[in-house]
């Protein structure tokens, strides 16, 4: 039965992400100035939203685009260690995470970031439950995604071995790739203005 119903989610993960990739985009068209933070949640601030701000890091400095501070956090304590795997598959992309050490999410940082990006729908409801924002102003990472997909959410690779890590991470940077392109626009557009 649990199978069957896991099959289910993923079918229709796979059938919406056309339209959730269009909403996400719309989120971020829709928005009275583009973004001049963004802050990537997840778990444990050890694997995924660091390495997924890295890559927004350098997508937009290698387009040109300045002025948008990037930051990472996690929901679990603060000040833990990027596992070797982590460290080693984001070096083979480019990314060092040597230096990183996991930080605690907090009311302020939630608050006065201008769009916050998170790695699963749990991740989304927290956020909104937690910090008082509203799950239009919370973007799920995986809704960024150029090609459907089993699973909107993007899996988390802790203490599941290195295949993973680096599986986990081709995603985000291609749905980092996606939203640096759609960050980008909106920073072209806006300075027409």
């Amino acid at each position: 039965m649990a199978g069957l119903l896991r099959e289910l989610r993923q079918l229709s993960d796979r059938l919406l992400h056309a339209s959730r990739r269009r909403a996400a985009l719309a989120a971020l068209r829709r928005a009275v100035r583009p973004p001049k933070s963004v802050l990537f949640v997840c778990h444990g601030n050890m694997f995924r939203s660091p390495f997924a701000a890295a890559v927004l890091r350098r997508a937009l400095a290698g387009a040109g685009v300045s002025g948008v501070r990037v930051e990472s956090a996690g929901l679990l304590t603060a000040g833990r260690p990027v596992p070797p795997e982590a460290i080693a598959a984001a070096a083979r992309r480019g990314i060092d995470l040597t230096r990183h050490t996991s930080q605690l999410v907090l009311a302020d940082m939630v608050r006065t970031a201008d769009l916050v990006v998170v790695m699963d729908e749990v991740q989304r409801r927290t956020v909104c439950e937690r910090f008082g924002r509203w799950p239009r102003d919370v973007l799920l990472l995986g809704d960024f995604g150029p090609a459907a997909v089993a699973s909107r959410a993007i899996e988390d690779p802790v203490e599941r071995g290195p295949e993973v890590c680096e599986r986990v991470y081709a995603r985000v940077e291609r749905c980092v790739g996606q939203l640096g392109r759609a960050l980008q626009m909106a920073v072209t557009s806006a300075s027409r203005l």
